[in-house]
């Protein structure tokens, strides 16, 4: 067979592959809110090949034109009015990523309006949004998911199977924090909100949801209480007005007396031990330390140490990805409206006892999940 004939023949064969490729459903995505985070995510959709991005929206035109930019292959319609968004016949799903007192309304909304949602975390900062909002999401046949991402991750999602099929004995407490060497911008982008604890939910809302999620997925269940103290002890007044606390200890208590430890910092300094974030959880037969680069279980017997799992199983952008095979193939979503709320209710469990000083059970917060 001659070259060129043997190319015509390949083209062939590969043409009716491209051809589908480029005749693939593309979801028509329109990302609210577009400043860190959202810009972040709305880079993520451009990677999907599944996704075109018909529309971005935020309040602050610099943020508004760097997304029209950004997303220039699709070229999107620019919007300043979430509503208007909302009403766009190509809209079919929607990216939710503006400050978190915003969460829920723009979410309940989207779904009314018959789109799938991607609600960044938390996905409320009440117990009365998100009650409303697990409402709305289980009368909706829209999808909805919840930016709790770490439950895309292939490498933990392993090393907690591993940890309920028993490699570490019974569950019996968990320690964690999530520590920082500073406080954030205070003149940032997010500055004019983040320190309103009635609009950012601080940062055990706004930040730990992620670390409390995953110590509700390892205990299998949500706490039954809480009780801890908080306070802002550098940042006192700074910035002006400030409502947020810079600190707090909590302790969890779980079904069947099971117990976390919680601490939160933002005056960690770098260069002392056990910086950043932490989870170990403790069993009848050992521990695992679950958020090292690899996931290893440490066993009482002294016996040598196993790694459970390697973040090396991780791929970026999975949980987005994942969100679009929920709307094209019907795959089951990691993370749905219960763990959301889960992870928010528990933050704000955690919260309403620090502030209010006293022990707060999960009953007192009137939510069915």
């Amino acid at each position: 067979m001659d070259v060129k004939r043997r190319e015509f023949l390949l083209s062939s064969a590969l043409y009716p592959i491209a051809l589908s490729a480029q005749s693939a459903p593309r979801v028509g995505t329109a990302s609210i809110g577009v400043g860190n985070r959202g810009s972040y995510l709305l880079k993520t959709i451009l990677e999907q090949s599944n996704a075109k991005v018909v529309a971005v929206c935020d309040i602050k035109r610099d943020r508004l034109d760097r997304a029209a930019s950004t997303a220039s292959r699709d070229n999107p319609r620019t919007y300043v009015d979430w509503q208007k968004v909302l009403e766009q016949k190509d809209v079919q799903a929607v990216f939710i990523a503006t400050p978190p007192y915003l969460h829920s309304e723009m979410a309940i909304a989207a779904l009314k309006a018959g789109k799938h949602v991607y609600c960044e975390k938390p996905i409320g900062v009440t117990a009365d949004q998100v009650s409303q909002l697990i409402a709305a999401a289980k009368a909706s046949d829209r999808i909805f998911v919840p930016g709790q991402q770490l439950r895309s991750l292939k490498s933990l999602q392993t090393a907690i199977r591993k940890i309920h099929e028993g490699v570490i004995g019974d569950v019996m407490t968990i320690d964690a924090q999530r520590h920082a060497s500073a406080d954030i911008a205070h003149d940032g982008s997010s500055s004019d909100w983040y320190f309103d604890v009635s609009k950012s939910g601080g940062y055990l809302l706004e930040q730990s949801v992620h670390n409390l999620d995953l110590c509700n997925w390892v205990m299998g269940s949500h706490p039954t209480g809480a009780a801890g103290f908080g306070a802002t002890l550098r940042y006192k007044n700074d910035p002006p007005g400030r409502t947020i606390f810079d600190c707090g200890t909590l302790s969890y208590d779980y079904p069947k007396s099971l117990k976390l430890s919680f601490s939160q910092n933002v005056f960690h300094p770098r260069g002392l031990s056990n910086p950043g974030q932490y989870i170990h959880v403790f069993g009848t037969k050992g521990a695992v330390d679950l958020l090292a680069p690899e996931a290893t279980a440490y066993p009482l017997s002294g016996e040598q140490p196993t790694v459970l799992s390697t973040k090396a199983e991780d791929q970026q952008g999975a949980h987005i990805a994942a969100f679009y095979a929920s709307i094209l193939a019907g795959a089951q979503p990691p993370a749905d409206v219960t763990i959301g709320a889960t992870a928010a209710l528990t933050s704000i469990l955690g919260n309403d006892a620090m502030f209010q000083r006293r022990v707060v059970n999960w009953s007192d917060l009137g939510v069915d999940v």
